[in-house]
This record gives C-alpha cells, structure tokens and sequence, in this order.
C-alpha cells in the first residue's frame, strides 16, 4: 500500500513560471485520504495471489526440500520476485491509463505535472521509493496538500501530515527504541524570490516520552529561472524543541533543484553538525 505514499516538496514550485495549463492541473481535487487507503487495500488484495502464484513456480522449479528447517525458495529469490512483480503491477496500469483496478474503483488517476501518463522511469521511482520508505527507513509519512491559494504573484499552500516508525533512544540513558508517530502541519508562502515556512509537529514515541516541535524558513533566490533551469536558494532555518539540551538551534543552508530533484546543504550552528537533504518527487 505504500505505493502512494510520498513525501511534497512545497518549494518545488518555487520561481517557476506558470502557465494556465499548469495552474489548471494544480488546481484539480485531490482525493481524500479515505479513498486512498481502500484502494491500496484493493491492489493488495489483487497482488497477494501474484505472490502466491510465484512462489508456487518457484517451488515447482526447483522442487521439495529434505529438511522443512530449509527453505524450498531461497530468501533472496522470493524478494526478487515479488518485488518485480509489485513493479510490474503498478507499472503496467500507471503506463496504460494512469490507474490500477483499485484506483479506477475509487476514481483516483496519477498523472504528471503536465497531465501526462508516468513514464516507465517515474513508475519505477515512485515503487521503489516507496518501498524503500518503508523497509529501509522504517518510516510511513503521507503528506496532504489541505489547501492551496493563488496570487498574482505568489502561491502559498497548507499541508497535514503524519509518520510511523521507530524511535531509538542514543543518549547516555540509552532508554532503547520504540514505536513513534506524529501528526504536523505545514504551511508556507512563496514568490519567484521569496519563501517563508513554518511546521509544528507532536511526536508520540512510547517509552521514550512525548515530544514537540517548531521549526520556521525563510529563503531569498538570487536570481529567477525558468521552468527545467537550476533554481538556487538561500534559507535560514530555526528548530525548536524543549526537550533537547539546546532546545533552539540556527541552520544556515542553500537549496538547489532542477525539475523534481532537490538538494539542501547547510550547518548547524548551534549544535556545530552538518545538515544534508535530497528529495526526488515525483
């Protein structure tokens, strides 16, 4: 189900002309969340017998074992497998019409920027990026755009979002990990020069206590590009949190992205701590 979740940029739009097409494609609904999550329950109902069906050939293929402590399908076989076919599924219904049978029967359509189909490469990002979410960095977090507003000559945008992962305790008191979740807003307001941000967070982390956060930016571009150039930035990060021993700390940093790729490089200065960021979007 995690083939949906993504994580948005907001600033990816940042000093990039639009045009009446693309304001048209940005104002189009977005579905409810609800919607979402019963049709990645429908495609998982459809790709659980795939993998039972590749395991049955598998072990057709290779045959019985003599001890059942031994695995008839070796471990990394099996993963290969269902990862080509989750690849696969969504791949083939998001080239042929932008949709999977669950999406279809819940009336949800991916499309591009510019209203196009994904092509094989964005398909395979957005499968792979997800599943890496999820198994890799232990981490669920969906964002929803809440709301979004034009202006002649800004843009500003209202999102909710929310995490599940683990916590690990990496202090002196070394409590160990948990199970940790959030809930935040983020809300931002831009122009082709000019970026302002704020995002508040509470963080649930069980054993490892209850936290919050405040973070706010504020950006200046340089120079103004046009849609596909190298757009830079130069931003100013404040991060509060009472619970840590610094409970404020400053992080100059500069921004760059091109299309749907972003990279952020910046110091804290007040924990004295290299900060890196890069996001794919897509």
């Amino acid at each position: 189900m995690l083939v949906y979740a993504e994580i948005t940029i907001s600033s990816l739009t940042a000093n990039v002309t639009m045009t009446p097409e693309s304001a048209s494609l940005n104002r189009l609904p977005s579905p409810p969340i609800w919607r979402h999550m019963l049709a990645m329950l429908y495609d998982l109902l459809l790709i659980l017998p795939l993998f039972m069906a590749a395991t049955a050939i598998w072990v057709a293929i290779l045959g019985p074992t003599d001890s059942i402590a031994e695995p008839t399908v070796p471990r990394v076989l099996q993963w290969a497998g269902w990862l080509l076919i989750v690849i696969l599924f969504f791949g083939i219904f998001w080239r042929r019409g932008g949709q999977t049978l669950g999406m279809q029967a819940w009336r949800i359509k991916l499309i591009t920027q510019s209203g196009e189909r994904p092509t094989w490469r964005q398909a395979l990002i957005r499968v792979v990026g997800a599943l890496l979410s999820a198994t890799c960095l232990g981490l669920i977090q969906p964002t929803w755009l809440a709301k979004r507003w034009y202006g002649h000559n800004y843009q500003a945008n209202v999102y909710l979002t929310g995490g599940l992962g683990t916590a690990t305790d990496r202090s002196v008191a070394g409590l160990g990990s948990d199970t940790a979740s959030f809930v935040g807003v983020m809300t931002d307001w831009e122009t082709r020069t000019l970026f302002v941000s704020y995002e508040a967070r509470f963080l649930e982390q069980g054993k490892l206590g209850n936290h919050s956060m405040h973070a706010a930016r504020v950006g200046w571009a340089p120079y103004t590009g046009d849609t596909g150039e190298l757009h830079t930035w130069l931003m100013l990060e404040v991060d509060h949190r009472k619970h840590f021993d610094n409970k404020t700390t400053v992080t100059p940093l500069l921004r760059f992205f091109k299309g749907p790729a972003l990279f952020e490089a910046g110091y804290n200065i007040t924990d004295s701590a290299p900060m890196f960021n890069f996001t794919y979007r897509f």
